[in-house]
């Protein structure tokens, strides 16, 4: 089974589909005891102490994904004369500069354009709203909890070497690994943003599936800068998403997302004139 080239993503897939259930039923406890609190006590403020604790969950949801954020785009931005620095090598931090940082912020705007001219998060919402109707889910935004939780997932190194890994390889240990992490973040998540987590496991599947079925294709393209400036561009993303949950901006997240794959065609052109100009 092991030799199945999707059998990783479909164990990170499954945790999802597990952790995300879980998340669920924690919700329906939660909501379930907060009802009973509040018509037993029959006061406004029973209601309103537990709307407070449930945004301030929410707001450290936030917290979390921006600091996963912010982390992924130090780690894509800065070089790696950083890593030489903290050993003691003696590198000054007049030798530390951005590595990448035009490609970045021209991938983030050429992403931007292309994400608003087909409106990916208008798209999204709709979807969201018809599946909103049909789970009869009145307590969370599904397609909110669904971009959420994709982003999450597959934004990030180890979903693509993971995936990459699989298809050339075998090799599933990242995934698996990934997977685990993946299964309690859905529990956190699900129990918070609703059942639109459960959903993000089919944009799971179909992300890291697809990698994997064509790694020996995408491989190639798929250097270590590359990897890293998606990783960069994907964790300013992420640090979008942080916001919005927090309440402090109201970004169309999912606009955004184009933006992950220009570095693959600018890296190239970035290293050619980097050779002419060296």
């Amino acid at each position: 089974m092991e030799d199945f080239v999707l059998f990783g993503t479909l164990v990170n897939v499954l945790l999802v589909v597990v952790g995300s259930l879980i998340g669920l039923l924690v919700r329906r406890v939660a909501r379930g005891r907060r009802k009973e609190a509040c018509e037993d006590a029959g006061e406004r403020t029973k209601a309103t102490f537990g709307k407070r604790v449930s945004d301030a969950i929410f707001a450290g949801i936030g917290l979390c994904v921006l600091l996963i954020g912010i982390g992924g785009a130090i780690k894509g931005a800065v070089n790696s004369q950083i890593s030489g620095a903290l050993s003691g090598s003696g590198v000054t931090l007049a030798d530390i500069s951005g590595e990448k940082t035009i490609v970045i912020i021209i991938s983030m705007v050429l992403g931007v354009i292309v994400g608003e001219l087909i409106d990916i998060d208008k798209h999204l919402n709709r979807l969201g709203d018809k599946l909103q109707s049909l789970t009869k889910d009145k307590g969370g935004n599904i397609a909110e909890g669904f971009v959420s939780a994709s982003l999450l997932f597959c934004v990030g190194s180890m979903s693509i070497v993971g995936a990459l890994n699989s298809g050339i390889s075998g090799d599933h240990s990242i995934q698996i690994t990934k997977g685990v992490m993946d299964l309690i973040s859905s529990i956190v998540l699900a129990s918070t943003l609703g059942v639109g987590v459960l959903f993000s496991a089919a944009f799971v599947l179909v992300y890291q599936g697809v990698l994997s079925l064509l790694a020996a294709y995408v491989q190639p393209l798929l250097s270590t800068d590359v990897v890293t400036c998606m990783t960069a561009v994907g964790s300013l993303v992420i640090i979008g998403l942080g916001l919005n949950l927090l309440g402090v901006t109201n970004l169309k997240i999912m606009n955004y997302l184009p933006a992950m794959l220009f570095p693959i065609l600018l890296v190239p052109i970035w290293n050619q004139i980097e050779m002419l100009i060296m």
